[in-house]
């Protein structure tokens, strides 16, 4: 059981750490669009990935090499820039909350939390790589309590942000408010692929 509680407060102390993924939760639970699937995606995402990096650490950090870092690290600034993009039209737009809301489907949703999850090279370096190191001494079981309690935390941090967010959406419906918001996800956003770019360059 002690592995359990170790693999919970590990796994929660990655993820507390601000990056690209949260912000995209906390936006969409501030839109109140399709919460339940965006943290379901995010929580499910990296209970396979701390699995993998439990059980197959060696074998898979032989082609995580920097060669796939780099490709990784690439995509994401592309996938980033499109976003900021997309949030800068957003602020040049009439559209109010209720029509982003309108506008979007599931099916967008649910590739963009795959974007955010899988292009994200820090997410491997947290779950794969971090943890799985971490466990590759552990006997068996230790290792499936201890990647359990890593997932207990992820679950609980990405329903948590997400639907605390809903329940602040409340103070984010006027069009103001939102395109704070927005400036200030833009700001984030365009800092992390500036700090993603710097280490390319590197």
């Amino acid at each position: 059981m002690e592995y359990l509680v170790l693999g919970f407060f590990i796994g929660l102390s990655l993820i507390l750490a601000i990056g690209a993924q949260n912000i995209f939760v906390i936006e969409q639970g501030l839109k109140k669009q399709h919460i339940f699937l965006v943290c379901f995606v995010c929580s499910i995402s990296d209970l396979f990935l701390i699995f993998l990096g439990i059980f197959l650490f060696h074998h898979f950090t032989q082609y995580f090499n920097s060669s796939v870092q780099l490709i990784f690290n690439i995509l994401l600034v592309i996938f980033l820039v499109y976003f900021i993009y997309s949030k800068i039209r957003s602020l040049t737009s009439k559209a109010n909350l209720n029509n982003e809301i309108e506008n979007i489907s599931k099916f967008n949703i649910f590739l963009k939390t795959l974007g955010f999850t899988y292009l994200n090279p820090h997410v491997y370096s947290d779950t794969v790589f971090f943890l799985g190191n971490f466990s590759k001494n552990l006997i068996l079981n230790q290792k499936i309590y201890f990647g359990l309690g890593a997932s207990v935390a992820s679950f609980i941090f990405f329903f948590v942000v997400g639907y605390l967010s809903k329940f602040l959406s409340q103070y984010a419906q006027s069009e103001k408010v939102w395109k704070t918001i927005n400036i200030l996800i833009i700001s984030f956003m365009s800092l992390l692929t500036m700090f993603i770019v710097l280490e390319i360059v590197n």
